[in-house]
């Protein structure tokens, strides 16, 4: 599929993943539509500062909760590509009845929408977080959800919900499963900014959660990458993709690695409140990414450790940067 010739929708597109997903199509002369909660202020996140007025941009503001905000969002629309998501694990734990809302019954919202409308492709945003502690590490997408959190259960059931309308009415429905993403614009409450916020701040001690747990940093662009490659490959349709860097890194690792390219050398405490219920903390995720080779080409170029410290270079260079107003409002929305 040539997306380039495709008038596309990204929900959650004044988020993280979702205003570089935005860039990248626009980027290739992709006419894009993105919908973005609405907030008092007029502002629309990350798409402000980032591609406010480029051409073949079309803004929508509205709540993938609402049915009506859902149809008025797909129509006309060939491409689909559903980012918008509640995202932060710790809230989930406070409020799950409101994950439920809007990732599951959010996405069913946007899926009756795109049947409704004879969409060409949905690719709907999984979370590495759905495996749990798996029982083999690099995990390979046929390996059973195990949800520990409150957030990754509703991942996985919008999950199910997306495929079974592959199944059920024909939808072409694909699913990307993202491991860790990371670079710019990504939200204090993730460990990379988190780390780096806290060091280009002045602070004389690194303040984290658990230390040994081991995630598969992914660079935003490689992400990015394969959002478009999953979208354009026709063997992805009814699959889920795991996108990742296939390279293991404890939160120890990445805090050293950054600190090294800052140029600082600081102790590490552990913050309680930064700890997840002991039977929530996964200790392992990394990707098996074979799958997304095969179906759609797509290999991460920031691999290995000298990608993992490129990407860390150019994610520093951007917090350095004198930094637009963005994101006002709960930073664990996507949308």
């Amino acid at each position: 599929m040539d997306l380039a010739a495709e008038r596309t929708l990204v929900t959650g597109a004044g988020g993280f993943i979702g205003s570089h997903l935005t860039e990248a199509l626009l980027a290739m002369g992709c006419p894009v539509r993105c919908l973005v909660s609405y907030r008092a202020r007029g502002d629309r996140g990350w798409l402000d500062p980032c591609v406010s007025g480029a051409p073949g941009l079309e803004v929508l503001a509205g709540d993938v909760r609402d049915p009506q905000i859902a149809a008025e969002a797909v129509a006309g629309c060939s491409v689909v590509f559903h980012l918008a998501a509640l995202v932060g694990i710790p809230f989930s734990y406070r409020s799950p009845a409101s994950y439920v809302e809007t990732n599951v019954r959010g996405t069913l919202n946007l899926l009756q929408a795109a049947r409704a409308a004879g969409v060409r492709r949905f690719v709907h945003t999984s979370t590495s977080e759905v495996y749990g502690q798996a029982l083999v590490v690099p995990t390979a997408e046929d390996a059973p959800p195990r949800a520990q959190s409150p957030y990754a259960a509703t991942k996985s059931a919008a999950d199910q919900l997306a495929l079974s309308f592959h199944h059920s009415f024909g939808l072409p429905v694909s699913v990307i499963r993202p491991f860790n993403t990371y670079g710019p614009r990504q939200s204090a409450r993730a460990v990379v900014p988190a780390i780096v916020s806290q060091i280009a701040a002045g602070c004389r001690t690194i303040r984290l959660g658990a230390l040994d747990p081991a995630r598969d940093f992914t660079f935003v662009d490689d992400t990015v990458r394969g959002f478009i490659a999953v979208a354009g490959a026709e063997d992805a349709v009814g699959e889920v993709v795991n996108v990742g860097a296939g390279h293991e890194v404890t939160v120890a690792g990445i805090c050293a690695v950054i600190q090294e390219v800052m140029g600082v050398s600081l102790p590490v405490e552990v913050d309680p409140a930064r700890i997840r219920p002991s039977g929530s903390e996964i200790l392992r995720l990394v990707a098996d990414n074979r799958k997304a080779a095969a179906l759609t080409g797509w290999r991460p170029r920031f691999q290995g450790p000298a990608g993992l410290r490129d990407g860390v270079r150019r994610t520093v260079a951007w917090f350095r940067q004198p930094q637009p107003a963005a994101q006002s409002g709960p930073p664990v929305y996507a949308v």
